[in-house]
């Protein structure tokens, strides 16, 4: 699958991760997209570069999991990150 294909994995699993990791993001709904792809991409590239685990075309359930389980790292990760910032600034 292509990096368009994950693009729009990505967009749609932000959206999932968001649903899945309720409570307040510092930076809304467009910024849990940018992590929704950017977690898709990098679930896609760790999986088969590292892990060499073929993602699958753009319907395979494969795909979608890893997708989600990388944006849902991603996201956790930027809540830790932008909420520590948060907290010591307030």
């Amino acid at each position: 699958m292509g990096v368009i294909g994950w693009i729009v994995v990505g967009l749609i699993v932000g959206a999932l991760a968001k649903l899945i990791m309720p409570g307040k993001d510092p930076g809304g709904i467009i910024v849990t997209c940018i992590i929704g792809i950017v977690g898709g991409l990098l679930g896609g590239w760790i999986s088969s570069a590292l892990f060499g685990v073929d993602t699958g075309s753009f319907f395979d359930l494969r795909t979608w999991v890893i997708a989600l389980i990388g944006s849902l790292v991603l996201l956790g990760i930027y809540r830790l990150v932008v909420g520590r910032r948060s907290r010591t600034h307030a």
